[in-house]
Order: C-alpha cells, then structure tokens, then sequence
C-alpha cells in the first residue's frame, strides 16, 4: 500500500451541483483515485471531471484551484489525497 499523497484542500463546496472547490498543492488528472478526509468526510472516488474557471481540463498543476465533481457532502478545510 503506497502512502497516500495530500494534494490539496477543499476551499468550497456547492451543494446544489455536488462541486468542491479545491486548491491544488500537487498535480491532480481526471482518472487519478482520491480520496477527500475531514472530521466528518470519508470519500473514495476516482476523478472523472474537473474544471478550472468553467473550462473542462485533463489535469491540474499546483497553485491551481479546480472545481471538482464529488460523490458526497464535504466541507472546507477537507484535504484531498491522492
């Protein structure tokens, strides 16, 4: 089992369309495994859409902040591991 990989951390969250805001400290691709923990959040999924100002976009890089689709409810300050 690899050590997982903080990638970033959950700025926003919209419920209404189910969409994180989340800013990026490392590289994040569609297809890539995340997993979003916080006191109350545990999400596994895999990325299958992400954007950055409305744009759809393949991968990110860090500095970035991606709106990203999840499975669930999070919460700012969530962190997004890879």
């Amino acid at each position: 089992m690899e050590a997982k990989q903080e990638v970033g951390r959950v700025a926003h969250f919209y419920p209404k369309v189910s969409v994180a805001v989340v800013e990026l400290k490392a590289p994040l691709a569609v297809g890539d495994k995340i997993t979003i923990v916080g006191k109350t959040t545990h999400l596994e999924q895999v990325v299958d859409s992400m954007q950055i100002e409305h744009e759809d976009v393949k991968s990110a890089k860090p500095g970035q902040s991606i709106g990203l689709r999840v499975v669930g409810r999070v919460r700012e300050t969530d962190v997004v591991y890879k």
